[in-house]
């Protein structure tokens, strides 16, 4: 027996990014709450490491000392140094490992003695992390030289330096080049030998900067991966990821900030255009290789903000998991020096956030006010938003998506090419998407996809030739909500319909179907039908198993013209609806309480393109 659920929370997606304080004020309170924090945690030895840090640990305590040391730049702290020294000597006394780890499997050179850092400490226990462990010790060494200049002597500097290259060489000649297929450590390699290049002797610093240069053009560049129209630094095996990908994008700030090259911001732009049409207005995304909905926090501050300017549009409306606002964290609270390098580049580089949407129209986008559809490779929306809520697509007979089902199949991949039409008038924006597809009758219909919206509401008509049986439109999957500073589980929404409106639910409890009902969350889901462990296996891969879930579906809407089903949907606040329909020469003609269409013929213009009249 099913319940409604208490108010719960998507753990990973809470506040819009941009609402974190910017200010050099903000950023000093940080840094000295992380200077109290190390000074208490310090060990005789100098370790700074988190006592709870079993993982992701063989660049922490150097994470804290480069944090430290831009503390007292700003600060002048007389505590610091000696903290800083310590912590400095206990990371290259017990930190850096040159005899292989057992078991690693992406050696390319055995026993070639270079240094590395571990993912966890005991040797052969988890080795497989070493390769992202030792690209973050790099970028937290590099940082260290920088912010901690004036309090190490020049032979302390040069030890670095060499360890450094050395790092740079174990990830480049030693190992295989990105050997999990993650987008953001191999960027974040890049960015490493960017700005190591900077710290080595002229020779050996170009070396290094043209080996970065074109590991990142023959290894990431070339191997991009298209989704949505956009070629996209390939994550974990797919396209994009949305706690990933940001990362990926901060990456890119900091590439071309420390080079120059124009490549970089060419790829950034491409990233964040393409996330920008992927996120609702409401900064609410899912979906990727490797996590559907956990969101990194002020790690990807930088490249939303360097990149919202250079795009012109609010990219940090993104819900970030702002319990890692500031810094990674552990469960108790307590700074963990990971992602340190991230924090520094974010105080560092102060470029203001954009935080105006966006006016040009994107081909996989609609959005106005509080209403936004993203669409997916298709066409066919991935994320519906309105009246505060959010729609995934719905499943039924193991096709997802939004569209017409007759006889148990969903009219909505298409057969051929799909074309868009986009149009502003009268304070409204319409999207009207033209998609021929096939039935199991093997017959070729051509599905009219009217999208228009005033902000507020949002108005989805579907026309399609007459299809056979007891046709309905799929019409989503109810599933979020805005809930303040929170995004929380919900089963149902503000919807309106011409025809007869259902909310349905699988009868089966079954893994590979989802109930709205339930308190599981969608990553949760689809983590369990993933052919992988939690946390390896791929969500996207795993939802595509699910058979069934909620779902709203709607009947056609009474009045159509004879030779067509026209279904007629309204998302958000409650109120009058009785749309009329026309068929005549100029294509159907749609008339509602807010706006009159008029969507012409599937053949489209002389040149094949959808044609749309839309007024008030």
């Amino acid at each position: 027996m099913h319940h409604t659920p208490p108010p719960v929370h998507l753990p990973h997606q809470r506040g819009p990014l941009h609402d974190l304080p910017d200010t050099p004020e903000a950023y000093d309170a940080v840094l000295a709450d992380v200077a109290e924090q190390a000074l208490a945690r310090i060990t005789p030895e100098g370790n700074l490491e988190h006592p709870d840090c079993v993982d992701d640990i063989g660049d922490t305590s150097l994470g804290v000392t480069s944090l430290l040391g831009l503390a007292y730049q700003r600060s002048k702290d007389p505590r610091l140094p000696e903290a800083v020294l310590s912590s400095l000597r206990f990371h290259l006394r017990e930190r850096v490992y040159t005899d292989d780890n057992p078991g690693y499997p992406n050696l390319r050179v055995r026993n070639s003695g270079l240094p590395y850092a571990r993912y966890t400490l005991e040797a052969g226990a988890h080795p497989i992390g070493d390769w992202p462990s030792t690209v973050w010790a790099l970028l937290q060494l590099v940082n260290v030289v920088e912010t901690a200049s004036s309090l190490i002597d020049d032979e302390t500097r040069h030890e670095l330096i060499q360890l450094g290259h050395g790092y740079w060489r174990w990830l480049t000649e030693a190992t295989f080049f990105n050997p999990q297929e993650a987008g953001n450590q191999a960027i974040g390699c890049v960015v490493g030998g960017l700005m190591l290049a900077r710290q080595l002797p002229a020779r050996d610093g170009d070396t290094v900067r043209e080996r970065a240069l074109r590991l990142y053009e023959e290894k990431i560049r070339a191997h991009r991966v298209r989704d949505r129209g956009a070629l996209l630094p390939p994550e974990h095996g797919g396209a994009y990821d949305n706690n990933y990908g940001p990362i990926s994008l901060s990456f890119l700030a900091q590439a071309h900030l420390v080079s120059g090259e124009d490549m970089f911001a060419e790829d950034g732009d491409t990233l964040a255009r393409y996330l920008d049409a992927r996120l609702t207005t409401g900064g609410f995304d899912n979906g990727g290789p490797r996590y559907s909905e956990q969101h990194s926090g002020f790690e990807s501050v930088l490249g939303l903000r360097y990149f919202s300017r250079r795009v012109g549009s609010d990219l940090g409306r993104y819900r970030g998991d702002t319990r890692w606002g500031r810094h990674a964290v552990k469960a108790d609270g307590g700074v963990d020096g990971h992602f340190a390098w991230m924090l520094i580049w974010q105080i560092l580089h102060s470029t203001r956030w954009h935080r105006e949407p966006s006016t040009a129209a994107a081909r996989h986008q609609l959005r106005a006010g509080t209403v936004s559809v993203a669409f997916d490779d298709r066409m066919t929306p991935a994320v519906v938003e309105a009246g505060g809520t959010y729609y995934l697509p719905a499943a039924v007979n193991r096709q997802h998506g939004f569209g017409p089902v007759t006889d148990g199949f969903l009219l909505c991949r298409p057969m051929g090419e799909v074309r868009v039409r986009d149009l502003s008038a009268d304070g409204l924006k319409a999207k009207l998407v033209t998609k021929p597809v096939v039935g199991r009758d093997h017959v070729l219909r051509h599905i009219r996809s009217l999208y228009v919206t005033d902000g507020t509401h949002l108005w989805l008509t579907v026309a399609v030739e007459r299809l056979p049986g007891m046709p309905y439109l799929l019409a989503g999957l109810p599933y979020a909500a805005d809930d303040g500073d929170r995004v929380r589980r919900v089963a149902a929404g503000e919807v309106t319909a011409a025809g007869e409106l259902r909310l349905t639910h699988p009868e089966s409890e079954r893994t590979d179907h989802f109930d709205a009902r339930s308190e599981t969350t969608q990553e949760l889901a689809a983590f369990a039908l993933a052919a992988d462990p939690r946390g390896y296996g791929n969500p996207d891969q795993g939802w595509r198993h699910l058979v069934a879930s909620t779902a709203l579906e709607v009947d056609p809407a009474p009045g159509g013209p004879e030779d067509l089903h026209v279904f007629a949907v309204r998302y958000g606040p409650e109120g009058p609806f009785s749309p009329e329909f026309e068929l005549g020469t100029q294509g159907l003609t749609v008339r509602t309480e807010a706006f009159t269409a008029v969507i012409g013929e599937p053949a489209g213009n002389a040149d094949g393109e959808p044609e749309l009249t839309l007024h008030r």
